[in-house]
């Protein structure tokens, strides 16, 4: 069944993960802003936005000067099915936003137990600070990030934070023994959000991704915890289609650079 919590947590991720502790969430009934560790985009997201056609300008003016006080200069707005108004997206382009690379984002949640792992691949949790830093500069390659000289030793952090917290695991698959893949399962109390899977290029069909779905979601169940959500771009969305999940949402991305742009 899904209910109204699972369909926000497949649509507005960010509103219900536990923060880190560099991490902020400002939220209220008009909008949640997630702050993350860096000043970039994907870092600062403006989510669950419920606002009327006369309340745009003055809500993104708002949401602008929270992120100038924090030292940041842009941020992305996730626009989901539930966001109002319906033409919000419409909307935010015309003040300036324009779209993310991969900006069509399907939530998307899985009814039945995934496939198993192929084999020649192992998927697990990870087990040391260096493992946790071998799959962040993982997931850092797939995704194209910009190198960051200083993160191994915010990432020994984080992971020593993640083993304190208990509020998820960061996954990696290895073949023939090298970690090439990397992605994440975020506890809530609605379910497990699985984020963050992403393949080195060169590893790529290999069945990678589908084994850490397999090894996610099999530690779900074992955490008690057994709904699973996701989201999906284009990438990845057909090979989680093939596994088992299922559209139950839609996100439009836009990214929104208001550095060059005066304040309020």
């Amino acid at each position: 069944m899904i209910t109204p919590e699972i369909l926000s947590l497949a649509e507005n991720a960010n509103t219900h993960s536990p923060l880190g502790p560099s991490h902020e969430r400002i939220e209220n009934e008009r909008f949640v802003l997630w702050l993350g560790e860096r000043d970039h985009p994907a870092w600062n997201v403006a989510q669950r936005v419920r606002i009327t056609p006369e309340t745009v300008d003055a809500t993104v003016e708002e949401v602008h000067a929270l992120l100038r006080e924090r030292g940041r200069g842009a941020c992305t707005w996730e626009i989901g099915s539930s966001a109002t108004p319906h033409d919000l997206v419409e909307r935010l382009r015309a003040r300036g936003m324009v779209d993310d690379d991969d900006p069509d984002v399907t939530g998307m949640m899985l009814f039945e137990p995934p496939p198993p792992p192929p084999p020649g691949i192992e998927a697990r949790p990870v087990r040391t600070a260096e493992e946790y830093v071998a799959a962040k500069r993982v997931a850092g390659a797939a995704f194209g990030m910009p190198d960051d000289p200083g993160a191994d030793e915010r990432w020994r952090e984080s992971f020593a934070e993640q083993e304190r917290a208990g509020h998820g695991k960061t996954f990696v698959a290895l073949l023939d023994g090298r970690i090439v893949a990397h992605g994440t399962s975020t506890y809530t109390e609605h379910g497990v959000m699985l984020n963050g899977g992403s393949t080195l290029p060169d590893a790529r069909g290999h069945g990678a991704y589908r084994a850490l779905v397999a090894a996610r979601c099999a530690d779900a169940v074992a955490h008690g915890t057994p709904v699973v959500v996701t989201q999906a771009g284009a990438m990845s969305r057909p090979i989680l289609e093939r596994v088992g999940f299922v559209e139950v949402a839609r996100i439009w991305v836009l990214v929104d650079d208001f550095t060059s742009a005066a304040p309020a």
